[in-house]
């Protein structure tokens, strides 16, 4: 295995002085790391309601399918600019309240701005000037997408420092590493199954009443109800961390130079000086972002037309697939869940993170393949009605089919579980043993991460579109799940054995 050293990633500079490490040099308590960690539920809730309910909702305010896809383009493009600077800045954050805490801050208050946008975009767009009966509402789903995108800035700009912070924490203790990213895999399960129980449970609005009205219907009502409680969770969890947690300033020794360069700067900087095992955990991300990402963007649309059989997207029927959908999504996170408690287990019952990374992605792969035989299944068991107006509208699938479906959702719990924790271990692993900073260090991560869903995010509509369905993206889905593996298996380096405390706490060399 080829070592990782800081004067590998980065020749020392003798014009440029070291940043301080932002927390004390004996690692934090793990009551304080699984307090940060807890940030994870408020981030995943919204991600979570964007999966479930979001992708249905723009295609029923009269998005076609085939555009669906470009709108969540927001979320690569923000990952690819936001966390690289957020990265950069929060690694250098001289502020009395610490480096992380602002920039959890700043984001907590945009998620908040962007939740009230979306939730209330019938409403706005109304006001606006559309129609409410039109099948297209251009200013609604204006206002919808302009929320859409300043969310996923919002969770880009929270999602970065909280893993830094996590790591800073444990201050290069490597048990208290795994211990913080399992306990964040186990916190983003918890906000997976709130947002797809918030997002399966038709009638929510029942709730705050309030929030239907003559330009919102019950499932717009869903939609902003789900958004409140998001915006709920995500104060309470904030305060209480930000609170309880304190950061000691970062103080900078003699003057600091990066050449000019912006966190952008910084991230192709650092992306020159990487090594083997960085590289090849860049590329294990890659492909199995590209799994996962059309999957995730329509799980639920998948269940709606080809499980339940919808031809319209305004059909009782749709509705019914996207709830039982999210249902889905529930059940995944419970079994991620409960998978991130035996992380640590199972990745010693096969010697190793990587050995158990590739196992899982060979599962994703198959799960991903075997969502064609359970289409195929309802498509073959469809059951139809007549309406008053004499046109057949399809019944809900057989018990068994819905529960084969279930089913797959459910093992696919194991591998994002693993998906979600052991990738962030290995680059904090990685980049505490080359003294690099961790803000940095994630956000090379994410380069991984956001790329596929750029791509995934142009071709997956326009191709779904081309070969019918939203089948052939999973199976491209499937493949790369098994590329993904095979790289993981073969050609990820095991990361470093711990080093010395004093080597973990030594002062950070800065990330060119």
């Amino acid at each position: 295995m080829e070592s990782v050293s800081a004067t590998k990633l980065h020749p020392p500079h003798a014009e440029e002085a070291p940043v301080a490490p932002p927390t004390d040099q004996l690692s934090s308590p793990l009551s304080k790391i699984i307090t940060v960690a807890t940030l994870a539920v408020g981030i995943q809730f919204v991600w979570a309601l964007q999966l479930t309910i979001l992708t249905p909702y723009v295609q029923i305010l009269g998005t076609p399918h085939m555009w669906v896809s470009f709108i969540w383009l927001c979320g690569p493009i923000s990952g690819i600019i936001v966390q690289p600077l957020v990265g950069f800045y929060s690694d250098r954050c001289t502020s009395r309240f610490g480096p992380r805490r602002p920039f959890i801050i700043a984001g907590t208050l945009s998620v908040v701005f962007a939740s009230f946008l979306i939730g209330y975009a019938a409403d706005l767009g109304h006001f606006l000037g559309n129609s409410d009966e039109a099948n297209l509402r251009p200013r609604t789903i204006a206002v919808f997408i302009v929320g859409f995108w300043i969310i996923d800035f919002a969770n880009n700009l929270l999602q970065g420092p909280c893993r830094a912070f996590i790591a800073d924490l444990a201050a290069g203790d490597h048990s208290k590493t795994r211990t913080g990213y399992a306990f964040y895999t186990l916190f983003t399960a918890a906000g997976n199954i709130l947002g797809s129980a918030a997002g399966s449970s038709g009638g929510i609005h029942r709730v705050l009443p309030f929030t239907k009205t003559a330009s919102c219907d019950e499932y717009c009502a869903d939609v902003k109800t789900c958004f409140l409680f998001a915006v709920a969770i995500q104060l309470v969890l904030v305060t209480v961390t930000v609170t309880y947690v304190k950061e000691k300033p970062l103080r900078i020794t003699g003057s600091v130079g990066n050449g000019g360069k912006g966190g952008i700067g910084e991230l192709f900087g650092a992306l020159r000086e990487l090594k083997r095992p960085m590289w090849i955990l860049l590329l294990v991300t890659c492909f199995n972002w590209f799994a996962w990402f059309p999957f995730l963007l329509y799980n639920t649309d998948w269940m709606g037309v080809e499980v339940y059989g919808a031809q319209d997207k305004k059909e009782r029927v749709y509705t019914m697939g996207v709830h039982a959908g999210a249902l889905g999504m529930m059940l995944n996170s419970i079994v991620a869940g409960a998978a991130s408690l035996g992380i640590g287990v199972l990745a010693r019952g096969l010697r190793g993170e990587k050995r158990l990374w590739g196992v899982v992605n060979f599962l994703l792969a198959v799960c991903l393949a075997m969502t064609v035989a359970v289409s195929k299944m309802a498509e073959h068991s469809r059951r139809y009605t007549v309406a008053h107006d004499g046109v057949r509208e399809p019944l809900p699938p057989p018990a068994g089919v819905k529960a084969a479906a279930l089913t797959l959702y459910s093992f696919l719990g194991l591998p994002f579980a693993i998906t979600c924790s052991i990738p962030y271990t290995l680059a904090s692993i990685f980049s505490s043993a080359a003294g690099a900073g961790q803000g940095l260090s994630l956000a090379i991560l994410n380069l991984a991460v956001v790329i596929p869903q750029m791509v995934m995010s142009v071709v997956s509509g326009p191709f779904d579109k081309l070969f019918g369905g939203n089948l052939p993206s999973f199976v491209l889905g499937a493949v790369a799940a098994a590329i993904s593996g095979i790289l993981s298996l073969f050609f990820l380096p095991s990361p470093p054995p711990d080093f010395t405390k004093a080597a973990a706490t030594s002062t950070p060399a800065a990330f060119h």
